[in-house]
């Protein structure tokens, strides 16, 4: 005799089972169209799926992995965590007082307008070829989206809160921790996650030009040598990088902001 325990836990794996087999169809269907209409090729520049598949396996988990893929994610985790907090942080001061939003904003605006590329020179200039610079790069160029969506988080803040942390006489991290971080928390992994994409972008881009190790510069090497099937392999490592690091967001995202799902279920908002 089933237990409700026993059913729901069976329930909950037949939706997730139902889950993964939707979203793995169409990856897997082209996955599987590519092998095969790849497979007699004699294209230098599409070679067959086997040999490309067969290059990734032999590179990037051999000497490619320790050379090339732990130092593009240590770069890449490092810029996206300095960019995170500086845009938390800063968001939160400016998002605050009205008069340093009004004295920051010109500021904001023509800093966030500079392509990232456009300072790389720059980037060589200060700190030269290497991990200090790729993640300067990172920094510079992925911070604008957090700091704006936790400027406009704060600002969104209702006066009726803000009355309420006064009548309760909240002290000033008090309101930042249990009031203004909940409100503006989804507007801050709004930001945070085109960071996180800006930031999987900035690390491949800075070391094509300013570095001797990372996955832009296996990528840009191969290209340069006419190693195609390295190409593509580096590629797909990139596409790969992306996906696991979008899809640790997520679940991070959902645990963070675990009390709005809750929420939308009793007002119904949701709906």
């Amino acid at each position: 005799m089933s237990t409700p325990g026993t059913t729901r836990r069976s329930t909950e794996r037949g939706a997730g089972t139902r889950l993964f087999l939707l979203r793995a169809w169409l990856p897997a269907g082209l996955l599987a169209a590519w092998w095969l209409a790849s497979a007699a090729s004699t294209s230098l520049y599409f070679p067959p799926l086997q040999t490309i598949l067969e290059t990734l396996r032999q590179d990037w988990l051999g000497p490619g992995f320790a050379e090339h893929l732990l130092p593009s994610i240590g770069k890449f985790l490092a810029g996206f965590l300095i960019a995170s907090l500086a845009g938390i942080g800063l968001g939160l001061i400016i998002g605050m007082y009205p008069a340093l939003r009004a004295a920051a904003e010109p500021i904001i605006q023509f800093l966030r307008s500079l392509p990232p590329p456009v300072l790389l020179p720059l980037g060589l200039l200060l700190f030269g070829i290497g991990p200090s610079m790729n993640i300067a790069i990172i920094v510079f160029g992925a911070v604008w989206p957090t700091l704006l969506n936790t400027i406009d988080g704060v600002r969104s803040l209702d006066p009726q809160l803000t009355e309420m942390t006064r009548s309760y006489r909240l002290t000033r991290a008090q309101k930042i921790r249990y009031v203004i971080l909940p409100n503006a928390g989804p507007q801050i992994f709004a930001g945070l996650r085109t960071t996180l994409q800006m930031s999987i972008i900035l690390i491949v881009v800075s070391e094509m030009v300013a570095s001797t190790n990372g996955i832009g510069y296996y990528v840009l090497n191969s290209q340069q040598t006419f190693a195609v099937p390295q190409t593509w392999a580096g590629t797909l490592v990139l596409g790969l990088l992306g996906y696991l690091a979008n899809l640790i967001f997520i679940r991070l995202e959902r645990y963070v902001l675990r009390w709005q799902a809750g929420l939308l279920a009793t007002t119904g908002s949701g709906a």
